[in-house]
């Protein structure tokens, strides 16, 4: 008897659901959407497979709006067992990834779920509503430490390890779960039953804030007794946690598979993003080791937001400036002040901001000398300034490149370093004209995704070579994913800044 005759693949065996009441029956209930897992190896093992069932069906059943779970189990046959060899317990093995509820009778399930529910709505509290193609969509949200909150991300945490490749799920029950803050994405509706709003769950993300230390300043009108006052709150212990300034990661972002591609990645992004934009107590919005998918949808949706400013579109080169034969670069190419200001007022860490902007002033270089990905060449001749201006930016871009791998650079001899250079900006150059012909488009330039954790070789690359240039550590995380982490010497950050838990 062959083994493979019982293994069952885990991805197409794992069928997903979100249902709702029949509306043209009283039993029964009607499938809203539906879909497979994109990764199962977290559960199941790195073969993705289930051994032990012929004609293995595992139906996860939610509720469309509060998200209930339920599991349902079917096989025709089951191995006897041999040994060591015996099929393996399903049950016992979800029990880590599904609350208790999702293994109650399925009659049970449905007839919780055909229970009038007219009256519900999401937990927390509505951010913001907006029309997309035929749907009103709502973003909801809410402190873990709610229990509503609570109770619904404990429903979901499964989707972590299902699309989120490498990610880890969200402890609920610690206890200062009030640091995180959930953001809910619904589908919302006027049901014909009811007359009321319905709510479909379509997707979500969680936002972790850190506390972040900063230097006193002593001004000469306080003569320091204000930062002094501030300090003895501290040490006392006389103060909340929640007015200390922050720096704000997302950490989980997904939008479910039946309603990606409908540009709602970048909008659930734009709303995260700008209402921190308006806390107080934010310093600096990161994102924590986005996968390729997010990092083209943050990229384009930053842009965009930025080219509305007036700060952000002054920023420019300094074509003035000499280009040295040998030496260290200048270090005026752009008016770094006045970059870092703008960087600063809207948020954005040091590496996203300065990409995003080499991306804008790419934008406006010479037709003749611009990168592009077409095949098609224009016939226009650049001038001598439209060249200058070009070096100036392959230049920028180089500096950046080479402060975030001087180590790897380091070791290089300088020819080498040279070429290593020379061909990163070239890839940059690739990607960075695939995404503004993105940002051109009112599209989502995400299109179908889910925010995941990217694999890397050891040497920490993207595991594809032509979405990043492989000296180019923007695939990675803002910063590191651990508490007490410093930002390091990006261009722009604050050296020896320290992370605490706000």
């Amino acid at each position: 008897m062959s083994h493979d005759d019982w293994t069952a693949n885990a991805n197409q065996t794992v069928v997903v659901s979100l249902v709702a009441p029949n509306t043209n029956s009283e039993s029964g209930l009607r499938t809203i959407g539906s879909f497979h897992p994109k990764f199962t190896y977290p559960i199941f093992g790195d073969d993705e497979a289930i051994f032990g069932y012929r004609k293995l069906q595992i139906e996860l059943r939610y509720s469309a709006w509060d998200m209930r779970p339920n599991l349902n189990i079917s096989y025709s046959k089951k191995f006897p067992g041999q040994g060591d060899t015996q099929a393996a317990d399903i049950k016992e093995i979800l029990h880590d990834f599904l609350p208790e509820v999702a293994f109650q009778n399925p009659r049970d399930f449905e007839a919780a779920i055909r229970q009038d529910h007219s009256g519900w709505t999401p937990p927390g509290k509505l951010v913001t509503s907006f029309d997309s193609g035929d749907k009103r969509l709502e973003v909801w949200k809410g402190s873990l430490g709610d229990p509503t909150v609570n109770q619904l991300l404990r429903r979901i945490q499964i989707f972590v390890p299902f699309f989120i490749e490498g990610g880890t799920a969200i402890d609920v029950d610690e206890p200062d779960a009030d640091r995180w803050t959930v953001y809910f994405l619904y589908e919302e509706k006027k049901s014909t039953e009811f007359g009321k709003s319905e709510y479909i769950f379509a997707g979500y993300s969680t936002v972790y804030r850190f506390f972040l230390y900063q230097k006193p300043t002593i001004t000469e009108a306080s003569n320091g007794q204000q930062d002094q006052s501030k300090k003895d709150l501290v040490l006392n212990g006389d103060f909340d946690l929640s007015d200390l300034p922050c720096r704000t990661r997302i950490s989980q972002f997904l939008v479910i598979p039946s309603f990606q591609g409908k540009g709602l990645g970048s909008k659930l992004y734009n709303v995260v993003y700008q209402d921190y934009l308006q806390h107080p107590q934010t310093v600096e919005i990161t994102v924590e080791d986005p996968n390729e998918a997010f990092d083209d949808m943050r990229d384009i949706a930053d842009l965009r937001f930025l080219r509305t400013t007036p700060e952000f579109n002054a920023l420019h080169l300094n074509t003035s400036l000499l280009i040295p034969k040998s030496g260290p670069a200048p270090k005026d190419i752009l008016d770094n002040a006045a970059a870092e200001a703008v960087r600063r007022k809207y948020k954005i860490a040091p590496r996203q901001f300065y990409r995003v902007l080499e991306m804008h002033l790419m934008s406006k270089l010479s037709d003749a000398l611009r990168p592009g990905i077409s095949p098609e060449k224009t016939t226009k001749r650049a001038t001598k300034e439209e060249n200058h201006e070009y070096q100036l930016w392959r230049l920028m871009v180089k500096k950046r490149l080479y402060m975030h791998n001087k180590d790897a650079l380091g070791q290089l001899e300088m020819h080498e370093r040279i070429e290593k250079l020379n061909e990163t900006v070239s890839g940059v150059e690739f990607d960075f004209a695939r995404l503004l012909i993105k940002a051109d488009d009112h599209k989502d330039p995400a299109a179908a995704t889910a925010n995941g954790k990217r694999k890397r070789d050891e040497a920490g690359e993207s595991s594809n070579p032509n979405k990043k240039s492989k000296l180019e550590p923007n695939d990675g995380p803002d910063e590191g994913p651990d508490e007490g982490s410093d930002e390091g010497s990006d261009e722009g950050s604050d050296e020896g800044s320290e992370d605490g838990v706000c």
